[in-house]
């Protein structure tokens, strides 16, 4: 949706936001986040963001991709894949693999955890 008060909006300037741009733009929305917040995370301008949003224009680079996916708690493969990846799966992976960097006595915790979960869920 078109705002005029937007970053990089003019009147009459008709925004084609990408798979990208959309996706961005749903995970930001359903995270909470507004345009500047999302950009402070990423360490970019609100129009940037709002052109990435936005606009076919806006190419990230691979390392800036990789700091909106974790911004946004997902995957690069969910940002860009013309697949139909869910955001559960990206989901999924983005907690694998932050569970694959935790020390082992962090990981030890969270199975113990995850253990009285599966228990209650019996």
């Amino acid at each position: 949706m078109y705002r005029d008060n937007e970053p990089g909006g003019q009147t009459g300037e008709h925004p084609v936001p990408t798979p990208l741009g959309e996706r961005v733009r749903e995970l930001r929305l359903k995270r909470g986040l507004t345009l500047e917040a999302l950009a402070e995370r990423v360490g970019s301008s609100k129009s940037y963001m709002w052109e990435i949003e936005n606009k076919d224009v806006a190419r990230p680079s691979a390392e800036k991709l990789h700091q909106i996916a974790a911004a946004l708690e997902t995957t690069t493969d969910y940002l860009i894949s013309a697949d139909e990846v869910t955001e559960a799966d990206a989901t999924d992976t983005a907690f694998f693999r932050k569970y694959q960097k935790m020390k082992p006595k962090s990981k030890e915790k969270l199975r113990e955890m995850l253990k009285i979960l599966d228990d209650e869920d019996e």
